[in-house]
């Protein structure tokens, strides 16, 4: 079973909450996979990775950029795991088959959405229902995380 972590999102969108995850994941020296709602999005997301900080360079790459295998953060809209990682991130209500073959999932939605909310709440019954160890954060006033007991 994954440990599954579900990442509320109050304080900033997800283009500024992800690199800070990914930068964690990566100097790990672990390998991720950021699945995202749809083509465009992992665009967006890919552009949001390139210039999130001058001063420091998050490798990863997507379809058009190849090399899969060897990615450190592979970014998607596809249910895959090319490059062998052990972390799936899931964004936009995007879902996995194969949550379980990972070792850590980051839910992160957006808490100002209420479709976003509702998905939330039905993706962790169903992560519950099928055994996995489920946490929830929500970003605080700093835009740090704070485990709530749920």
């Amino acid at each position: 079973m994954a440990e599954i972590g579900f990442y509320h999102l109050t304080r900033t969108p997800l283009e500024r909450a992800l690199p800070q995850l990914l930068e964690k994941i990566h100097g790990s020296g672990a390998r991720a996979v950021v699945m995202a709602g749809s083509d465009e999005r992992v665009d967006a997301l890919n552009a949001a990775l390139w210039t999130h900080d001058p001063a420091s360079f998050l490798p990863h790459g997507a379809a058009r950029d190849g090399n899969e295998a060897s990615q450190p953060i592979w970014l998607t809209a596809v249910d895959e795991n090319p490059n062998q990682s052990k972390f799936l991130v899931l964004t936009d209500g995007a879902s996995s088959d194969h949550v379980g073959e990972y070792d850590r999932c980051f839910e992160m939605f957006d808490g100002h959405d209420e479709q976003a909310l509702a998905a939330a709440r039905a993706c962790w019954k169903t992560y519950r229902d099928a055994g996995h160890e489920l946490t929830y954060w929500q970003q605080t006033e700093t835009g740090g995380w704070q485990k709530i007991d749920v």
